[in-house]
């Protein structure tokens, strides 16, 4: 088959979140299975040509409301066996960061992202490739199917009888933009209803993804439920349950050779499940580089944008209580300036216990996943997750609230047995996540016990391959289903 991935985000160009570690692994994966996988996203001013060694291979003009904008497509590799091509338009992704700054989303996000969705099938049409399955992620390429199936269904652009799979990878970003900004989409009025693509008066770009698409994802089972209930659908419930017989939960995988603490340089010591003992070096070496104590003491750590969906209003309101357990803290991430905020106050409060870092940095990263003893994701809710993946093959076990991806990978430990991965709380309130945390430390002290859930952690097969499989048979469905609006 040949598949055209569309994303907003993609490792190691660029990244905000899980969708780009998913776009940057994804691909790979299904291209190894013999498929022609193709990866489509912004060059945004990060994406440098010199490292990245891009090169200009067209430019085309897109329509644009009542206008057309020029766009140049640049090319380049991701990894061996998978094709990347960058669409090329300074005035929208030149831009500090990829969807806004700390203060907000930039206001022409809408102006932005229809440029880019009306350019992926361009771009097929000027480059003679015709995908069988165009893939679409998120809400930044919600309209790509829509666009398939009505403003390219009887032209002549390469695309239109291909079959579209459309992923959701978190329901709370939905894409919603004021009712005027239909004028810069190009569709008619009569997409703006209730059936179409309109949402409690505004537009979504989600929604056009959900609605249009041939078949929809989400990244876990347990979240592909959850997201049909009026508790977790972000008032999508009610359309995703009238699709349920085209919408599919398969978890996400993470790179097992991007992600080995055997062969990672980036660690202080390599290890692995049959010789941990790297561990400990990992571990004294993250407390050294925040300026922790150097003790035995277990050590939580948490990667994580800083926002409301991450638990982070929990963890704060149970600090003093997870303080008089003894245990030290470290924090990698950004986000919400009222969390950078409490955060940094936090970590002044407890200089010999707590350290923030309040940024995003792949080796400090690893550096976390390497060296502590538990890997916090606290989470109200998560669609799927990859720092439990990670962290479960450095030998972090996971310590997580029941939803989503988390549901589906983490398996709550079992003291009498000794079966289990990581620990496994219910109830979102501060005194659950409390106590959980203080039954993790109850088995960390007993080191034989510790020992044997790293281990099973370690040992835990996650990898992209099955993941690649289930997807391949996902398009085969698309593929039957092109041509119908749903």
């Amino acid at each position: 088959m040949k598949i055209l991935f569309a994303a907003s985000e993609a490792t190691p160009f660029a990244k905000t979140g899980g969708l780009a570690d998913v776009a940057g692994s994804l691909p790979p994966a299904i291209a190894a299975l013999g498929h022609d996988v193709r990866v489509v996203m912004p060059r945004y001013r990060m994406v440098d040509v010199e490292r990245f060694k891009l090169k200009h291979v067209a430019t085309f003009y897109v329509p644009l409301g009542s206008w057309k904008e020029r766009c140049d497509v640049l090319e380049g590799r991701m990894g061996k066996n998978v094709t990347a091509y960058f669409v090329n338009k300074d005035i929208y992704f030149d831009r500090p960061g990829l969807y806004g700054t700390p203060r907000g989303d930039y206001r022409d996000n809408a102006e932005r992202f229809t440029f880019f969705s009306r350019s992926v099938p361009e771009l097929c049409r000027v480059l003679g490739f015709v995908p069988d399955i165009v893939h679409c992620n998120d809400w930044q390429t919600g309209l790509v199917p829509l666009y398939l199936k009505t403003a390219y269904k009887k032209g002549t652009a390469a695309a239109p009888r291909a079959g579209t799979v459309f992923t959701i990878h978190n329901l709370g970003y939905q894409g919603l933009f004021w009712h005027w900004d239909m004028r810069l989409t190009g569709l008619g009025w009569e997409f703006f209803t209730p059936e179409g693509i309109e949402f409690w008066g505004r537009i979504s770009f989600l929604k056009a993804g959900i609605r249009y698409a041939d078949i929809i994802t989400t990244v876990s089972e347990a979240y592909s439920r959850e997201v049909r209930t009026p508790e977790y659908g972000e008032g999508m419930e009610d359309l995703l349950r009238k699709r349920s017989a085209d919408f599919y939960g398969i978890v996400n995988g993470i790179d097992y050779r991007e992600w080995d603490p055997a062969r990672d340089p980036g660690i202080a010591r390599k290890f692995s499940a049959s010789r941990p003992s790297g561990k400990a070096a990992c571990k004294a070496a993250l407390q050294k580089r925040t300026g922790l104590p150097l003790s035995g003491d277990p050590l939580l750590g948490m990667v994580t944008r800083l926002v409301d969906q991450k638990g982070i209003d929990i963890l704060l309101e149970a600090l003093p209580e997870l303080m008089a357990l003894g245990v030290q803290l470290v924090i990698l991430g950004a986000g919400d300036e009222k969390y950078h905020r409490l955060l940094s106050d936090a970590a002044a409060k407890y200089p010999d216990r707590m350290h923030a870092l309040l940024q995003y940095d792949d080796t400090r990263a690893r550096a976390i996943y390497a060296g502590c003893d538990l890997f916090l994701m606290p989470s109200r809710y998560e669609p799927c997750g990859l720092g439990q993946m990670i962290a479960l093959r450095y030998g972090a076990a996971p310590l997580v609230r029941r939803t989503g991806g988390l549901a589906d990978t983490v398996k709550d430990y079992h003291e009498r047995t000794g079966r289990g991965t990581g620990f496994v709380f219910d109830e979102y309130s501060a005194s659950a996540l409390g106590a959980c945390v203080e039954r993790a430390v109850a088995v960390y002290h007993d080191r034989k016990k510790w020992t044997r859930l790293m281990q099973n952690g370690m040992k835990q097969d996650l990898s992209w391959e099955h993941s690649a499989k289930e997807y391949v048979k996902i398009y085969r469905k698309a593929m039957k289903k092109v041509g119908s609006i749903q």
